[in-house]
């Protein structure tokens, strides 16, 4: 459990967050405290969320939550962590170089990483796009072989 990020269990809530944050991105993980993946994008989140809270917030959402398995279908979240982005209240796709446009698969490499991502989702959103290339080289974009399947 991060005590830095929030964390909802509860559809209700994800469906707020998601109306409610207008001009900011919103990132999701989709994850759970346990998992050791997690713990370590967890972490690079912590350390970011200061630096990108002018134009993105951050929450943890736990995906054991009976609640959230909607979300996790509709998301077809199968691999955890995973990341969603939103502004205002668009669901945001990026050209990862992978199959799946839809999420973020995975930790960040680094906290830098994750900040570049949420800054290329802001600035297509900020021009009217509801997909964005991911500023990052192939090397630093997760592999679903290295991560946890959810279960």
């Amino acid at each position: 459990m991060s005590y830095v990020l929030r964390t909802l269990r509860k559809k209700r809530e994800v469906d707020t967050i998601i109306r409610d944050t207008i001009d900011k991105v919103l990132v999701l993980r989709f994850g759970r405290s346990s998992d050791p993946v997690c713990l370590h994008l967890d972490d690079a989140l912590c350390k970011s969320a200061r630096e990108v809270s002018k134009f993105a917030n951050v929450v943890l959402v736990d995906i054991d939550s009976d609640e959230i398995q909607v979300y996790a279908s509709y998301f077809d979240i199968t691999f955890i962590p995973s990341t969603v982005f939103f502004f205002n209240a668009h669901h945001m796709k990026m050209d990862s170089g992978t199959a799946d446009h839809t999420k973020w698969v995975g930790a960040f490499h680094k906290k830098q990483d994750f900040i570049d991502v949420v800054e290329a989702i802001y600035r297509g959103a900020m021009k009217g796009k509801l997909i964005v290339s991911c500023p990052l080289p192939s090397e630093r974009i997760p592999k679903y072989q290295l991560l946890y399947r959810d279960v």
